[in-house]
């Protein structure tokens, strides 16, 4: 039997699902590569197994210099720490180095710095197989003088942007994949673009426009921040829902500055970036009852819980997921509770947002090939063989049934012609496989 959707091979990566609306959502959690009194120290694979990316904090700079990264892993002698980098991604999870951190600026203001810094960094990466690189610039690393965002002129921001750009070709050579990338500015380098372009407001702007076809995650902090615009031009507050709701959106819409119009990036590149708990930043923390509904509401499976109203009707349901700053903040149970960060990722996305596969459906059915072109093959598994496939449905991102067609036999083959790339669902008697376009 072929199930056919009207022409044109696309690439399709599956992926397993309990619902249409929302895979792909991670809960990413900084990771502190120092002891602390007032937090655990954890290892890797001591870290609440919802949290599906690690990012490790920090890579400095070396003393007395700006450019020279360096990472030593404390707890732990390095070898092991490699050896259990490779354990925690055997289990589904991915784990990133950061470079940078409140306390560690870092300048590259000429080709010789830039040169040292692509070469320590990546010497990193490879040494610990680290599946990407956030950057997390913050103080002086990076300010605008002048130019605009699709033109920057200023030094810094022009050499960092080759160095990314290098450091993702070399990791292409040298691991055979794309290196994951993370953005995650403070507000006043992102929408702080809105009130003025000079400085280090709307300083993030030209990067994230220059990489934009690059980066994974953009997950700006919000919180130890002042108050910022929302593009519906009114000015909310840290630590609640409108500014978790107005910031976010103004990331995937876009906004005007003195530095031209910057173009906002796919939801599904954008994270929402908050802290665990109250004692693990300055301000920006919500209850979390108020975050389960700011949330929702962004995702558009809720009401509006405060003043500001989404430019889009129906919010974003491919959102990329929730950040954390930190994992051992929200592993601290005397400050808001053991793990309440995760708690509240788990109760919005729930088993959606699960990459493991679902045993229900394994045991039926086979899906291939994956990535897929053409078209998808659907096979027993031994146990339903010459059992029909039954009722096949295919809805796409908004939920809208593309396909429907009841199944007499116990296999099929669905033919991928003029499928729009996005995001669908394809459903078997109800258990649920998602495919994505590549």
């Amino acid at each position: 039997m072929k199930i056919s959707i009207p022409s044109a091979s696309l690439s399709l990566l599956l992926l397993l699902c309990a619902h249409w609306a929302k895979a792909q959502a991670h809960l990413i959690g900084y990771l502190k590569n120092w002891q602390s009194s007032s937090t655990p120290f954890l290892l890797l694979d001591e870290v609440d197994e919802r949290y599906d990316y690690l990012i490790m904090a920090f890579a400095t700079p070396s003393a007395n210099n700006d450019y020279d990264i360096q990472f030593v892993p404390q707890g732990i002698n390095s070898q092991d720490f490699a050896d259990l980098v490779q354990t925690v991604q055997a289990n589904g999870k991915k784990v990133l180095l950061s470079i940078g951190g409140a306390t560690a600026p870092i300048s590259l203001d000429n080709p010789n710095e830039t040169n040292i810094f692509i070469s320590t960094v990546s010497d990193l990466l490879a040494l610990y197989d680290f599946d990407g690189l956030d950057i997390d610039l913050e103080g002086n690393s990076l300010a605008v003088s002048g130019g605009s965002i699709q033109s920057p002129v200023d030094v810094p921001i022009l050499q960092l942007i080759d160095a990314i750009k290098a450091l993702m070709q070399q990791y292409r050579i040298d691991q055979g994949k794309k290196m994951i990338l993370s953005i995650t500015p403070e507000t006043a380098f992102v929408q702080g673009g809105q009130s003025t372009y000079n400085g280090v407001w709307g300083a993030y702007l030209p990067l994230i426009h220059a990489l934009r076809d690059s980066i994974d995650l953009l997950q700006v902090q919000l919180y130890n921040s002042g108050s910022m615009y929302g593009i519906d031009g009114n000015i909310y507050e840290q630590g609640t829902a409108d500014f978790v709701v107005s910031q976010t959106e103004a990331v995937i819409q876009g906004f005007f500055t003195d530095g031209g119009v910057f173009q906002g990036l796919s939801a599904n590149q954008v994270a929402v970036g908050l802290p665990a708990c109250p004692n693990a930043a300055g301000g920006g923390w919500l209850p979390p009852e108020e975050l389960k509904s700011a949330m929702r509401y962004l995702l558009g499976q809720g009401p509006q819980p405060g003043n500001y109203n989404l430019v889009q009707s129906g919010g974003y349901p491919d959102l990329a997921g929730m950040m954390c700053w930190s994992v051992n903040w929200d592993a601290e149970e005397s400050c808001g509770g053991y793990y309440t960060y995760a708690d509240v990722f788990q109760e919005v996305f729930g088993s959606m947002t699960d990459t493991k596969e679902s045993p229900a459906f394994a045991k039926c059915y086979t899906i291939y090939p994956n990535p897929a072109s053409d078209q998808l093959h659907i096979t027993p598994c031994k146990e339903t063989t010459n059992q029909p496939l039954g009722h096949i449905q295919i809805f796409d991102l908004l939920g809208r049934l593309v396909l429907e067609k009841e199944c007499e036999e116990d296999q099929a083959d669905i033919l991928l012609q003029n499928l729009p790339s996005g995001l669908y669902c394809l459903s078997i008697d109800n258990q649920r496989q998602k495919f994505v376009k590549e």
